[in-house]
Order: C-alpha cells, then sequence, then structure tokens
C-alpha cells in the first residue's frame, strides 16, 4: 500500500512506482443508479478491456434511466410529505404537526450532534503520538452544509486521496470538450487510466492524467472548488479532501455520466482495509484511500436510504509501522460516525 512518486520537471511525474501496481435530486440519482447495478466492474492494468464500449454503456443507462431514478425518489418524497399532512390534519395541529413531523424524520436520519463531536474528538486525544485531522460534512442537505472539523486543520500530505481531484479535472475537461474520455494516454485510453487511478490507486495512471490536465490547470481546478492544491506539494486539509467528495456526489461539479462513472471506481478498490471494514452492512461507500511515508488516509462518502455523509480521517506518524495502530482509530471514527448519523 505504500506509495513511492519522483517528480520530472515542469510537466508533472512520470513512470511511478505504482501502488498495487500494475450535479436536487442529482446525487440520490446517481446512488440509485450505481444501486440499479450501473457500476462499471473493476479491471486492473494488467487486465485492459474496452473503456470505450464501457463509457457507452454508462452514457446509455444514465440517460434512459436517470429520469425515471430522479421520478420515483420525488414521488416517494411526495408520498412521506402527503403522509406527514394528513397526519397533521387528523390530529388538528396543522403547521405545528408537520413541523414535528419533520424533526422526527431528522432525527431518525441522524445528525452531527455535541455528542458524536466528543466522541471523535476522545479518539483523537487518545492518541497523541499521532497528527490527526477528520472533517465531517452532511450531503443530504444544501450546498452550504457545515463542515465540522475535529483535530487538525492544517494540511496534510493528501497522498493518493489527491488522485479524487486529479480525476474531477480530467473529467471537468471532458464535459467542457477539451479532452476525450478515448484519447490515448500512454499504452491505453484515458478511460482505463482514470479507472485504474482510483480503483487500483496506481500511480503512473495518475503522472498520465496529471501530465494531461496540466499542473497549473489542476491547481486553478481546485481553486475553482474553493481549495488550495499545488500538484508539487500535494497537501490538502481535511475539510479540502471534504469539499472535492461532496460536490461529487452532490452533482454540482460533473455531468451524471461522469459522476456516476468516477463513483464508481471508488467502490471495491484494492484496499478496503480503512473506512470501509468498520462500516455495517447496508452502507454504500465510496472512498480513496492514500497512504504514503507517514500518511495513511481515507477519504470516503458513506451512503444509507437517502442520507449521506463526507468523512475525511487524515493521519500523520513517523512511518507507516504504526499502521495498524492508525487503522484502529480509523476505524473508531468511523464506527462512531455510522453509529450516530444513520
Amino acid at each position: 500500500m505504500e506509495e513511492s512518486m519522483t517528480w520530472h520537471g515542469h510537466t508533472g511525474p512520470r513512470h511511478v512506482r505504482a501502488d498495487r501496481r500494475s450535479t436536487a435530486l442529482l446525487p440520490v440519482a446517481v446512488t440509485a443508479l450505481l444501486a440499479m447495478g450501473l457500476a462499471l466492474g473493476g479491471y486492473s492494468a494488467a487486465h485492459p478491456r474496452s473503456t470505450a464500449a464501457a463509457a457507452g454503456t454508462v452514457t446509455g443507462t444514465v440517460t434512459s434511466k436517470l429520469a425515471p431514478a430522479g421520478a420515483a425518489v420525488q414521488a416517494a418524497g411526495t408520498a412521506v410529505l402527503a403522509a406527514g399532512a394528513a397526519a397533521g390534519t387528523a390530529a388538528g395541529t396543522g403547521a405545528a404537526a408537520a413541523g414535528a413531523g419533520t424533526a422526527a424524520l431528522h432525527a431518525a436520519a441522524g445528525t452531527i450532534d455535541p455528542e458524536l463531536e466528543t466522541e471523535i474528538n476522545g479518539i483523537i486525544d487518545a492518541s497523541p503520538e499521532y497528527r490527526i485531522g477528520v472533517a465531517l460534512v452532511d450531503l443530504s442537505g444544501g450546498s452550504d452544509a457545515e463542515v465540522h472539523r475535529y483535530g487538525s486543520e492544517d494540511p496534510f500530505v493528501a497522498a493518493s486521496t489527491a488522485k479524487v481531484l486529479a480525476a474531477e479535472a480530467f473529467y471537468h475537461q471532458v464535459d467542457i470538450g477539451a479532452a476525450s474520455l478515448d484519447e490515448q494516454l500512454g499504452d491505453y485510453s484515458a478511460a482505463f487510466q482514470l479507472q485504474a487511478m482510483i480503483q487500483q490507486s496506481d500511480n503512473d495512471s495518475w503522472a498520465l492524467i496529471m501530465d494531461a490536465v496540466g499542473h497549473a490547470e489542476l491547481t486553478d481546478y481546485a481553486a475553482s472548488l474553493g481549495v488550495q492544491y499545488s500538484p508539487e506539494s500535494n497537501a490538502l486539509t481535511p475539510s479540502d479532501m471534504a469539499r472535492i467528495l461532496a460536490g461529487l456526489y452532490r452533482g454540482t461539479l460533473l455531468e451524471a455520466r461522469d459522476a456516476a462513472q468516477l463513483l464508481s471506481a471508488m467502490q471495491d478498490t484494492n484496499d478496503e482495509t480503512l473506512i470501509p471494514a468498520a462500516v455495517p452492512a447496508g452502507v454504500t461507500v465510496f472512498h480513496k484511500y492514500g497512504a504514503l511515508d507517514g500518511e495513511l488516509h481515507d477519504a470516503a462518502i458513506l451512503a444509507k436510504d437517502g442520507q449521506a455523509y463526507a468523512l475525511v480521517v487524515y493521519t500523520s506518524g513517523d512511518d507507516l509501522s504504526s499502521a495498524p495502530e492508525r487503522t484502529d482509530i480509523i476505524h473508531r471514527i468511523a464506527a462512531a460516525v455510522t453509529d450516530a448519523v444513520f
């Protein structure tokens, strides 16, 4: 899982050793599509398949299924509201009953409350030998949802979690017509390299995607998200990473097809031992881990029954010999969050 990176001049990284080489219904609709089997199957650099055909399948499936999925979600929401109104009328309390019903639904879904904050801070404080930063965002609300921060708020070397940002930047270029998923990058298509970079955490693919986007352009794209990022330092705060995930899931960054494809690559990756290992059955996890020198991170979207949260846990130590201990910290934080919000 350890990564090693070498930077070569202004054009970006090349020939890097791989780790384990080789757009308010859109978020719910995208998740529904993935649950219906939209997601592309995993594949590794050693066993390429036709990415042009796969991308075409995704495009067709999204085009045909996004509208009915959105309609189904809207119909379900209408039914809930109608039931709340009927209950309010029957009780003779009108708007008050509706407000109480809304509060009850929110409480049932879970909230990011002071008790959870205390628990997360307790886990962090119990391990002062490591620098730990956590960010948590409720993705079910509007785009102005608060980023809850715990522990260190300073930048960390983001390691491979930054590959999500690089992927978003490339997909953005595809969306505006400046790039194509079918273009050749290295020995394979861009679509293949994106899949390998995210699902297999392939550093050679990362280098190719970074070069295709351009370092200055990647910095500018990050700034458009409200994130300060330089490919040379590869540093992000946990809050920055949470914003990167939030925009992806809410559908404010990419076309639905591309968001679905990227999210699909963030499932069943080549390392599911961090946040995914601590999440109970029934919670869908989209994530990207990172491990480099003393950094051990995981950045995830957790989704269940129409609720979704971005959870980022960054940890830094002297080296990766403490990976088992920090893996346990990540597990305890993930378990605390899922217990509280789902």
